[in-house]
């Protein structure tokens, strides 16, 4: 029976009233972040929040709870299924169309941390598979200063409100609240954390920062933005519910995550406790103490017996089945398809079936990430005054798909006789992942066409020589 507080239903009775206040989105979807983000820093986190995820048994004496308590492990199903997923999308690199060569170059220290942007979207991929969403400032020094923007990411748990308006036909932001945490020094050789809202409207930025004395914000900083018309934040889901609000996809898994870490140490405990045998005597009167040992001997009545009692080793079946049924459970519920094999058989037409459902899953946060990516470059191209923002590619083959040597065989035979151009064929082949990822086909096509000469070797080629006529011969010789 349930207790008088229910966790499940809690209404939504905040209102926002300070600038730190979170909206009715954000309420929402702090119930599913805890977990997650718990089981993403691994068993040393789980076990300091104690009773939160490890309940204390009745009867159970705190000194057996903490001995249970630092026996008990994670095994990192969430945090194996978060980093495999996101590195699928940056299998291959990210590729770049039409980005002036100024942008380019600052995407190799994409958000001044020394991360470029295939690092940058892996780790931006975590964050939104993990939570649901995730957003992106292109931040830019004050209006004047000559430094070059950068990206910053935040987690749905930073982004505590916003404001939207229908401008020209389109639902634009107007305001957006996000809560930040800046490292600043503190005497000659410390740091201290300072916590800050930043809060952007179209053209202009105000900072509101903690006072730690009186616990209230106050505003530390505000002035104009760079861009006038717009705010420079962008936006990707992997499991939207609307506009700034989603769910973890993975939530489930999380759940079941936890629920494999308290039955297991259970399990652990009681092999703990049962792995030595107890000895048990039968039939002898009670006594103050009984010793025994290699060099000892006891004397028992004759109907008295001495023997060890240990349960019998199918006593923990049930318990190891019901191990082995969770993780099943998360392995089908994480993409088994593109992750590995199943702990079961299956059809091959099962495989097919799954791998389809889960390409097309993948498809839908590639294609985000994508989106987020082409929006940060055009705020960045803007910063800038760059003409062309230019576009971007995130990659789709989540798994290997390299040609087999009959498949390349079959492709050079339609070259040779004609069937496709040669562009057709390096196109194929390089798809199949037969050539490397910096293999320019545009370049290797010009390479050949020339005789496998370059630009400057051609010119470099000296012309050749005519040879002189014959001279036609003279009548005296005739």
């Amino acid at each position: 029976m349930y207790s008088s507080l229910n966790i499940y239903n809690q209404q939504i009775t905040q209102a926002p009233t300070t600038v730190v206040s979170p909206n009715s989105a954000y309420q929402r979807m702090a119930v599913f972040w805890d977990l997650i983000a718990d089981l993403k820093e691994g068993t040393y986190k789980i076990r300091s929040e104690h009773r939160k995820y490890l309940p204390q048994l009745e009867r159970e004496v705190d000194d057996s709870y903490d001995r249970r308590l630092s026996r008990s492990t994670v095994v990192p199903y969430l945090q194996r299924i978060e980093k495999m997923l996101s590195g699928m999308l940056v299998r291959k690199p990210v590729r770049l169309d039409d980005c002036s060569d100024l942008v380019r170059e600052q995407l190799f220290d994409v958000d001044l941390e020394g991360n470029d942007l295939n690092i940058w979207l892996y780790q931006t991929a975590r964050t939104v598979i993990s939570f649901g969403h995730c957003g992106v400032l292109v931040d830019a020094p004050k209006e004047g200063e000559k430094t070059r923007p950068y990206w910053v990411t935040y987690k749905p748990s930073d982004i505590l409100g916003f404001r939207s308006e229908v401008i020209e036909g389109a639902r634009e932001l107007t305001q957006i609240r996000l809560l930040e945490r800046v490292v600043e020094p503190d005497g000659p050789y410390g740091e201290k954390t300072v916590t800050q809202v930043r809060v952007l409207e179209r053209g202009r930025y105000e900072i509101h920062r903690k006072d730690e004395k009186k616990g209230e914000y106050k505003l530390f900083e505000e002035g104009e933005m760079s861009l006038k018309d717009k705010i420079p934040f962008a936006v990707a889901y992997s499991n939207r519910v609307g506009m700034y609000e989603s769910r973890s996809p993975l939530y489930d898994i999380a759940e079941l995550n936890l629920k494999h870490y308290q039955i297991q140490s259970d399990l652990d405990n009681i092999l703990h406790i049962s792995s030595v045998p107890l000895l048990a005597v039968f039939g002898y009167p009670n006594a103050d103490e009984i010793t025994t040992g290699p060099s000892e001997a006891i004397s028992l009545p004759p109907e008295s017996r001495m023997e060890y009692i240990s349960p019998s080793g199918d006593s923990y079946d049930s318990q190891f089945k019901r191990l082995d049924d969770i993780k099943e459970q998360i392995n089908t519920l994480s993409l088994a398809a593109v992750l590995g094999q199943k702990l079961v058989g299956e059809s091959a037409e099962a495989k097919q079936i799954d791998r389809s459902q889960n390409d097309s899953t993948m498809m839908v946060v590639a294609q985000q990430m994508q989106d987020l990516i082409d929006n940060c470059l055009k705020f960045h191209s803007e910063y800038l005054n760059e003409p062309n923002a230019g576009s971007s590619f995130v990659n789709r083959d989540f798994v290997s798909a390299r040609l087999t040597p009959q498949e390349i065989q079959a492709y050079l035979q339609l070259y040779t006789t004609g069937a496709t151009t040669q562009e057709t064929l390096l196109n194929q082949l390089s798809a199949g992942e037969i050539l490397g990822d910096d293999f320019d086909i545009e370049e290797e096509i010009e390479n050949t066409q020339n005789g496998g000469l370059t630009e400057t070797e051609e010119l470099a080629t000296p012309a050749p020589v005519a040879e002189p006529a014959e001279e036609p011969a003279s009548d005296q010789e005739e």
